[in-house]
């Protein structure tokens, strides 16, 4: 598994707000769909990983 890349202050808020909907969907049953969540913490992830690779250069 790949480290994870330095978040800002802002991206650490959205990931922590993501966590807490999804937990929150988690609680109202075992189907619920969480894909829209999960997808949003993935581009914050991934537009992280693309800022620390730029700015390594």
């Amino acid at each position: 598994m790949a480290p994870e890349p330095p978040l800002t202050a802002a991206e650490k808020a959205k990931v922590a707000l993501l966590t807490a909907r999804m937990c929150k969907r988690t609680l109202a049953g075992e189907h619920v769909h969480l894909g829209d969540l999960q997808r949003k913490v993935d581009r914050i992830l991934d537009d992280a990983t693309k800022r620390a690779e730029h700015n390594a250069r």
